[in-house]
């Protein structure tokens, strides 16, 4: 199986990571840092607002089971991509909405996508940065899978109601 990578920002990494773990075709997920000019960023670091970092979501997935494109258009149901620097109660630079590709092939489906969703139900609104993926730097482990550690966030809703 030869899987490829996806780069998607949309706020606080642990919701996301969680959400990107429930898609069928999805192999791994890690979160990060990426989009930013510091080395070897901290969550501290990033979180002060000096590093240029985004949260992120690093997605390997097959594609011969989901698209490139669906998982943009995941990305996009998953989080409010109008708000700039921020979503929800968490607010900077470090949880703004992005999509950083991996190819030239992954940013014409990037944009494609976000027009398209950007006249037909966002009205002109999306804030949602493209750009290509730069270096990753992996987040502390205490912030991987944290919500499926700890029994958090909405899946971990789900599992204690016996919906999941």
């Amino acid at each position: 199986m030869a899987t490829e990578t996806a780069t998607f920002a949309a706020g606080c990494f642990w919701g996301v990571q969680e959400a990107f773990d429930t898609v069928e075709g999805v192999t791994a997920t890690e979160v990060g840092y990426t989009g930013g000019t510091t080395e070897h960023p901290t969550y501290e670091q990033v979180c002060a607002k000096t590093t240029g970092h985004a949260e992120a979501v690093r997605v390997d997935f097959d594609p011969t089971v989901v698209s490139y494109e669906a998982l943009v258009r995941f990305f996009y149901d998953r989080h409010d991509p109008t708000q700039v620097d921020r979503q929800g109660p968490d607010v900077g630079d470090q949880y703004r909405s992005g999509i950083f590709t991996h190819s030239d092939a992954q940013e014409e489906a990037a944009r494609r996508v976000t027009e398209e969703l950007d006249q037909s139900r966002f009205d002109g609104r999306i804030a949602t940065r493209i750009e290509p993926a730069g270096p990753w730097w992996r987040a502390e482990e205490y912030h991987q899978k944290y919500f499926a550690r700890r029994g958090g966030g909405a899946m971990g809703v789900l599992r204690r109601l016996g919906l999941a």
